[in-house]
């Protein structure tokens, strides 16, 4: 039986990439089979050039080692685990002539300052979000997350089909990186709370860690939003320093501990309805790669942001169940009228977002035409079967 052809990016990437590996791989059985083999493994690639006048084979270039700066404290479930299998995947599907160190927030440089770790050179790549970068261009913060936004299936459909990947390159290129998605954690809670919010009114004053546009939503709300990275949240929480804090979803606040100062877990998020995270690299670094290791890199990026949705939809709810049996952590909802007022907030402060910057502008205008469509195929497909499936759900004895 002849199977279905993947026509899809990531199929079509698939099989340039294993069409160029094979080619790769007759020029190493080759280049193994002759003299300047010999050569190159005495004298090096120049040496191997020389010996009969062509380019040495990629196999015969050596080890390549790249440094990865991440966002994430170290050993970090699902975020920091993703950024590692980025790059064990790249070792292990060029056999180790890639090979990528990564380093967590603050090894290198600052969890905020991975972008310019890697724009300058100082590191090869980074793993993070970008809505991190959107004091250089707010259009950063549409290929993390925006409040009432894209879903996790939406945004990837904008960037991998609605022309979202181009404007991304145009944006970062202004930088001299290139980003591709790497992982994407799926629907986001709302977020830790010392005290209950029962209107509106209980946002005035807060101070909440919460980045990208949804802080400038809570400011509009009349809280105080303040950005932190991961593992300085917890302190933070601990010591007064903030009143509530979002993080990601159960899996990775679990891990952070924030049950233990904040017990009211409120949901669902409006700020990230699906965040996507990314691998940067930097465009020097980009360009001195073959083409299949740059079709190798992409495959993986792609491969490992796949794979993290479902695992943080199979580890945020055995993460649920245990924040509520084993510790008491309190569920709530926010109430209609925050719900309402961030809704109109999030209108105004994508519409400044947008008029910000001229690319800002055109990646606001691509983003709500794709989210205008989908999100009509997104009522009365999952929103609907959603509606169903609870109504059967309340049903039952």
């Amino acid at each position: 039986m002849t199977e279905p052809t993947d026509t899809s990016p990531v199929g079509a990437d698939r099989r340039r990439f294993l069409s160029l590996a094979g080619v790769a791989g007759l020029g190493a059985v080759a280049a193994a089979c002759s003299p300047c083999s010999q050569v190159a493994r005495t004298h090096g690639v120049a040496a191997a050039t020389a010996a009969d006048g062509v380019a040495a084979p990629a196999v015969s270039r050596g080890l390549r080692r790249l440094t990865m700066t991440t966002t994430w404290p170290r050993n970090l479930p699902g975020l920091g685990e993703a950024a590692e299998r980025v790059a064990r995947r790249i070792g292990d599907l060029s056999e180790g002539r890639l090979a990528v160190q990564v380093y967590a927030a603050g090894e290198i440089v600052p969890a905020m300052k991975a972008f310019d770790a890697v724009a300058t050179g100082a590191a090869d790549m980074y793993h993070g979000a970008e809505y991190y970068w959107q004091a250089k261009n707010k259009g950063f913060n549409y290929f993390t997350a925006v409040p009432f936004g894209m879903t996790s299936s939406e945004i990837m459909g904008w960037i991998d089909w609605g022309g979202g990947q181009a404007l991304w390159d145009e944006l970062t290129g202004q930088f001299g990186v290139i980003a591709f998605q790497a992982a994407n954690t799926g629907h986001q809670m709302g977020g830790w709370f010392r005290r209950e919010i029962n209107s509106l009114a209980d946002f005035r004053g807060i101070k909440f860690r919460i980045p990208g546009l949804g802080g400038d939503v809570i400011k509009a709300l009349g809280g105080a939003p303040v950005t932190l990275a991961g593992g300085e949240i917890y302190q933070a929480l601990q010591t007064g320093q903030i009143d509530a804090t979002e993080w990601v979803g159960p899996w990775n606040d679990y891990a952070l501990g924030f049950f233990r100062e904040a017990p009211f877990y409120y949901g669902p998020g409006f700020h990230e309805p699906g965040s996507a995270l990314s691998v940067g690299i930097n465009r020097r670094v980009w360009e001195e790669l073959t083409p299949t290791d740059q079709l190798l890199i992409r495959t993986v990026c792609a491969e490992v942001n796949n794979q993290s949705l479902g695992e943080f939809t199979h580890f945020n709810a055995e993460a649920l169940v245990r924040l509520e049996t084993e510790h008491g952590t309190q569920l709530r909802r926010f109430p209609a009228d925050v719900y309402a007022q961030a809704q109109e907030a999030s209108r105004d402060v994508l519409a400044t977002a947008a008029a910000s910057d001229p690319l800002a502008g055109r990646i606001h205008a691509s983003f709500e035409a794709a989210l205008k469509r989908m999100r009509r195929w997104g009522d009365v497909s999952e929103g609907a079967y959603y509606a169903a499936r609870a109504l059967g759900a309340s049903t039952q004895p």
